[in-house]
């Protein structure tokens, strides 16, 4: 088993809007912890760790946050849900933690990344990406950090689908439709369109 990032996280007492902006002004980010019960727990975290800590895991890998209560500390697994940001200082304002089980299965949104040189690139077409992110479903420690598609043998007028793509081990993508994730297109279909959107 992987041993997870950790972020040290405090309960916070008081609630609301006031004693939120006081929080802020001392460098700290008032948040809720979710746990799997569905219980919240009002929590405070250092700002710079926590910007670090979500550069690393976005909203889809999972860590532990170490919560200090009754003289213990605890580790809880989570994935970030989300960050809230000031639209002016563009700083986190508000976090949210969501618990989750180690042994059950979660869904989440795994970016992804094209590797190689497609032949219908090579030929004069344009490769066309049209998801960056795919939902998959799995353990929360078998989460990739991306999904690598190798888009070398795609050829012009040719698209690699969601059933398609090699997954991780312990990886299954979420999907009813089996969409379209990255093809090659000629040149002209592509200026055509252009030009139809003008």
């Amino acid at each position: 088993m992987a041993e997870l990032m950790s972020l040290a996280v405090s309960p916070r007492a008081e609630k609301g809007k006031c004693p939120c902006r006081r929080i802020r002004t001392q460098t700290l980010v008032p948040g809720i912890y979710y746990n799997k019960q569905g219980a919240n727990i009002a929590v405070q975290v250092e700002m710079l760790p926590l910007t670090k800590m979500f550069g690393k895991v976005g909203s889809s890998r999972v860590f532990n946050i170490e919560v200090e209560q009754n003289g213990k500390t605890e580790a809880l697994p989570v994935l970030i849900k989300s960050v809230q940001y000031d639209p002016i200082k563009s700083r986190p304002i508000h976090v949210d933690f969501y618990g989750v089980d180690l042994d059950r299965d979660i869904k989440v949104e795994v970016r992804v990344v094209m590797e190689g040189k497609a032949k219908g690139i090579v030929l004069g077409g344009l490769l066309e990406v049209f998801r960056d992110s795919i939902e998959v479903i799995c353990k929360p420690l078998d989460v990739p950090s991306k999904i690598v598609i190798d888009v070398t043998d795609l050829d012009i007028g040719v698209n690699l689908h969601v059933a398609d793509v090699k997954m991780p081990a312990g990886v299954r993508p979420v999907f009813e439709d089996n969409f379209a994730v990255v093809g090659v297109v000629a040149q002209e279909a592509e200026e055509t369109k252009a030009a139809d959107a003008k």
